[in-house]
């Protein structure tokens, strides 16, 4: 840990086995450089009080002699094109302040508990107003993704909390029912980041469907029989769920599928007159 915060430290204090666990402190990013070039570190974790550029540089220089080391990135100043250059890096996470110690504690229990590094999010093209991307069909690698991207889309919070987490329901649809949470399965993604709109793309490796054929969403009941899904649901031995198109539904303006059925579209118009969102947390 570099420069470390005393909450954040109290906070890892609670989640590492301190058996399993040897957490050493660097003053500032040039020691830990040194260190990481003396000793492999597991997980990486920078100071709070630096710049996301600076944190991008220490990045660069860790990644020629550790390639494999996961690092997490915190920063008290930051730019959407800062959280692409992280991905670009294949930085394990980015959060900039104000940023929520719960999520961070998430993302941090992510990166202890997950495989082997494997980075999974690869982009294709990014400028921060319209990205593309490829992200492995796992949990991990999709809470991962949500954080960039909220990072990336410098929202109005009821905006941003409304948009992270329809999106993150359609890109666990899209890993769980397309991919079938196969690691070697990949989700297409695309972000556009407009004037007055936001708008994510979700393609799925899978055969498709009509939401006609859904009845074990929540989407498909009728209104008389709200939770008629649910039934459907013990019957093909699905687990409790089935409510993420219809909430993603609720919090988007527009959300339209392809013909074929794995590819949807979310789009949500921001800073507009009369325009509304429900708020929501991003988990």
């Amino acid at each position: 840990m570099i420069d470390v915060d005393p909450e954040i430290h109290a906070m890892l204090q609670t989640i590492l086995d301190p058996i399993a666990w040897k957490v050493r402190h660097a003053p500032n990013n040039a020691a830990a450089l040194t260190q990481a070039g003396a000793s492999h570190f597991d997980l990486i974790i920078t100071s709070d009080k630096t710049s996301g550029r600076e944190d991008i540089d220490l990045l660069r220089k860790i990644r020629r002699v550790r390639p494999h080391t996961r690092l997490i990135i915190l920063t008290d100043e930051s730019a959407p094109s800062y959280v692409i250059d992280s991905m670009r890096e294949r930085a394990f996470s980015y959060f900039s302040k104000p940023f929520s110690l719960d999520s961070l504690s998430d993302m941090i229990q992510h990166a202890i508990d997950g495989p082997c590094w494997d980075d999974g999010i690869e982009i294709l093209s990014a400028t921060p107003e319209w990205i593309r991307l490829v992200a492995r069909c796992d949990l991990g690698t999709a809470e991962r993704l949500v954080q960039f991207l909220h990072e990336i889309g410098d929202l109005p919070e009821t905006e941003g909390n409304a948009v992270g987490t329809a999106f993150r329901e359609m890109l666990l649809n899209a890993m769980e029912y397309g991919g079938k949470f196969q690691p070697n399965q990949y989700v297409e993604i695309s972000y556009v980041r407009a004037k007055h709109m936001v708008m994510c793309r979700v393609k799925d490796p899978g055969e498709g469907f009509s939401l006609d054929e859904i009845g074990h969403a929540a989407i498909a009941n009728p209104d008389e029989d709200p939770i008629r899904h649910v039934v459907q649901r013990e019957a093909k031995g699905l687990r409790p769920g089935g409510y993420g198109v219809l909430l993603a539904q609720k919090l988007v303006d527009e959300l339209i599928y392809s013909e074929k059925g794995n590819e949807v579209l979310l789009v949500k118009y921001v800073d507009r007159p009369g325009s509304s969102a429900v708020p929501a947390s991003v988990s």
